[in-house]
């Protein structure tokens, strides 16, 4: 039998219940100031917003969270300069270390994690009007702060007072039609709230309509807001060059396509025009955004990262110092030097060295006999035995020569790795290396000692890059997800040799891209392009045959190229400018021309007689990607990547055009394969055009 409880004892249990209690709302409350806001917060966080309205930004208040009944989200801001998606939080004695956001000695940070979640989801569904995803922000206002700023992951977090200045730095991202895209978009994606809900957003006092409004500005005029300090900054605004209209909007397969998530080493892949460098910059933008590390982009023309790295300064200026561009010769040159490890590149001792043992053993041998040119040699050693790191003669013995049209005996195969071998034993004596040897001494290095500073890798015209370049670059991430990105076309190769992702061991596995659509040529232009490859047949790095005529949509339509044969240089060179003064005269500005060559001799003779007949001209060697109104001029291997509305293909040789001659001798060999890259070569050169293609030939 037990007994009953004494009165004292019942009393402590009371005692003890009470104490619970009164712990358990001390934690709700605590909780609730975490996670609730002062009715006069919002409002003062509104109002301070509220100056933007006059310069054409929408302000939408109570909106609910997508796919979510109950919760709210605080302050949708449509603009100019982005959409943002706005958190108001009345936290005080706020710290930031190490990336983790502190309140006192309390760790909130991962209640920005809903936030970031959202501005993520936004991504993907604004990504269907085309919006790319680094115009959506996810911003925690932080009311009656000033100065406090700092990013937590893909979340920026802003004092009240700043908040303003903060989404007007981005300056002017969407013309007027595409704002009018994102605000219908963002009206639709976050429906106004008809009843309160757990968190309800206080309506500002003086306004009684659910969304504060206010039309576009244009550049023209400059409004008045009611702010000294955010009139200045809209004065610099409106004065700053008007953004390229890719930076802000892609065509919805490529904004899909930028978000995307490989599981491994990924390869986007499509012809001219279809704008894969475009999807390569915003793809180097997100993953910096979204991953922690170090974005690489990198490319073998050696002029292309610069204009790329002016172009990210324009598109993802929040993030673009974590974003590295540099040519893949000099990220390994790079390497090498700070690891300590000597090297010296020497190309005059090379080519030297070269001569003498093409002099005293390839032109007497087999070799001579079969391809007089030592030019073709050379690039069996650069291209074949180095480019794809072949060390012994039995691999060399039996490997598929890609991309090289003539055939070798086992017999000249032994010749070849015999002037290979003293042409290697003299550049050792010398103390010397040529440029093959650089990649192949990074790889080498990193193969021994991997780095971690990269997250992602995206290679540009990777077609261009020999097997033991890949290597080199996938040895710094490896087979991470969404690590490896490569870029590029396999009728764009425009250098001996090749290579297949096999042998350098990378397997896509399904994590192949194409894109289909060309947005940059008319469909005149990509026409006559394609119809000099009509009869070539390719073999891409994935190892399968590819058709020279791709499966494309073509947006555009416009006149045809004009074609115009010369019978001399010097006729030639003399029209050159007349086009230039007549496409200005039709409205062409001067530095939407490019005037692009086969060989370095005809930029020279361009921009003299540009020169001669006073016309602005930039030498593409100098050109970074900032707008200059010269025409631009250069090789075409220097225009790789670029774009212009008119080009000026120059000092073509007659032979290498369709329909110059009735009957065209067959060509055997080295002559076969210079006359096919040349092919590619103007076939990448005439793709640069947007609008207008005009072709000087020469005999």
């Amino acid at each position: 039998m037990t007994a009953a409880p004494s009165a004292g004892v019942d009393s402590r249990r009371q005692l003890m219940l009470a104490e619970k209690r009164e712990h358990a709302a001390a934690l709700a409350r605590k909780a609730a100031a975490r996670y609730q806001v002062e009715p006069h917060v919002e409002r003062d966080v509104l109002n301070a917003l509220k100056p933007l309205t006059d310069i054409g930004y929408h302000l939408l208040p109570n909106r609910g969270w997508p796919g979510n009944r109950s919760a709210q989200v605080d302050l949708i801001v449509v603009g100019p300069s982005g959409l943002y998606i706005v958190d108001t939080k009345s936290w005080s004695d706020v710290t930031i270390e190490g990336g983790r956001v502190y309140r006192q000695d309390t760790d909130v940070t991962d209640d920005l994690a809903s936030l970031a979640d959202l501005a993520y989801a936004t991504e993907a569904a604004m990504a269907d009007i085309g919006l790319a995803p680094g115009e959506v922000h996810a911003l925690v206002v932080l009311a009656g702060q000033s100065a406090i700023r700092a990013r937590i992951g893909t979340v920026e977090m802003i004092g009240e007072t700043s908040a303003a200045s903060y989404i007007l730095e981005r300056g002017l991202r969407f013309t007027e039609p595409q704002f009018k895209r994102v605000l219908a978009a963002s009206r639709d994606y976050f429906p106004v709230v008809a009843a309160p809900a757990q968190r309800t957003l206080n309506a500002v006092p003086d306004l009684e309509a659910s969304e504060i409004t206010g039309e576009i500005a244009t550049q023209d005029t400059l409004p008045l807001i009611s702010s000294a300090a955010l009139r200045s900054q809209v004065a610099a605004v409106v004065k700053a060059p008007a953004l390229e209209e890719w930076m802000a909007f892609l065509d919805p397969e490529q904004a899909r396509l930028v978000r995307r998530s490989f599981n491994g080493p990924s390869r986007i892949r499509g012809a001219a025009g279809t704008g894969k460098t475009i999807v390569g910059l915003h793809r180097a933008a997100y993953l910096a955004r979204t991953q922690p590390g170090v974005v690489l982009v990198t490319s073998f023309v050696s002029t292309l990262p610069a204009v790329q790295a002016s172009l990210m300064k324009r598109l993802a200026p929040d993030i673009r110092e974590r974003i590295e561009f540099v040519g893949t010769q000099s990220f390994a040159k790079r390497l090498l030097s700070d690891r300590g490890i000597r090297t010296n590149l020497q190309p005059a001792i090379a080519d030297a060295e070269f001569d003498i043992v093409w002099r005293t053993i390839g032109k007497p041998g087999p070799l001579g006999r079969l391809e007089p040119k030592p030019t073709y040699w050379e690039d069996e050693i650069d291209h074949v035995i180095k480019g794809r790191g072949i060390t012994t003669f039995d691999e060399y013995a039996t490997i598929e020569r890609a991309g090289r049209l003539r055939g070798l005996s086992l017999d000249q195969r032994r010749a070849m790795w015999e002037l290979f071998t003293a042409y290697q034993a003299r550049m050792l004596a010398r103390g010397a290396h040529d440029e093959a040897d650089i990649i192949l001494l990074a790889e080498q290095s990193l193969r021994n000692d991997p780095i971690d500073r990269y997250c992602a890798v995206i290679v540009d015209e990777a077609q261009d890059l020999s097997s033991s370049m890949i290597r080199m670059l996938h040895h710094l991430v490896g087979n991470k997800p969404d690590g490896l990105t490569m870029i590029g076309d396999y009728k764009q190769s425009i250098y001996p040799g090749g290579y297949t992702l096999g042998e350098v061991g990378i397997s896509l596995a399904g994590r192949g891209v194409v894109l289909g659509t060309n947005y940059r040529n008319t469909a005149e232009i990509l026409r006559f392009a394609e119809s000099l490859l009509a009869n070539d047949d390719f073999v891409d790095i994935e190892g399968a045959r590819k058709s020279a005529v791709d499966d494309v949509v073509v947006a555009r339509s416009g006149p045809a190229p004009l074609l115009v044969r010369f019978s001399n240089r010097a006729a030639h060179d003399i029209e050159v400018p007349r086009r230039i003064r007549a496409l200005v005269d039709d409205g062409v500005q001067y530095g939407d021309i490019g005037i692009l060559a086969l060989t370095t001799f005809g930029v020279r003779a361009a921009i003299a007689s540009l020169q001669k007949a006073n016309i602005p001209v930039l030498e593409l060697t100098h050109y970074d990607g900032n707008p200059v109104n010269a025409v631009k001029v250069g090789t075409i291997k220097r225009a790789k990547g670029l774009e212009f509305n008119q080009v000026l293909l120059v000092q073509v040789p007659s032979n290498l055009l369709p329909g110059e001659h009735d009957v065209i001798e067959p060509e055997e060999g080295a002559a076969a394969e210079h006359t096919e890259l040349q092919k590619r070569e103007l076939y990448v050169a005439m793709t640069r055009a947007r609008d207008s293609l005009w072709i000087g030939t020469i005999p």
